[in-house]
């Protein structure tokens, strides 16, 4: 099974197990971060399940759209990394995609 490594806001590095065609923010919450509120249920509607990505990844992402461009700009720590765990689709093609959980806005 693909895997999925995040690292929490305590700095706390794990690796789980991911699953095809889920959210990597609904990979996240079916494993306990917490830190990962998803407000909105993952409607990019909120922004609180903002993460950064490992630069070796960001090619094989989704282009951002208008909207989650628009709710990273509204956070005091986006980064060029910063995406919107609930815009990603997880599947085979990011096996091993590494993730930091952002600061709360």
């Amino acid at each position: 099974m693909p895997t999925l490594i995040v690292t929490d806001r305590s700095g706390k590095r794990t690796v789980i197990e991911g699953q095809d065609g889920l959210s990597v923010m609904e990979i996240l919450r079916g494993a306990g971060f917490d830190d990962i509120l998803a407000l909105c249920g993952g409607q990019c509607a909120c922004g609180t399940c903002h993460v950064y990505v490992d630069d070796a990844f960001l090619r094989a992402l989704p282009d951002m759209s208008e909207d989650e461009n628009d709710l990273l700009d509204s956070s005091a720590h986006r980064r060029p990394s910063s995406r919107l765990s609930c815009q990603l689709t997880f599947g085979p093609h990011l096996d091993g995609l590494t993730v930091i959980i952002g600061p709360e806005d």
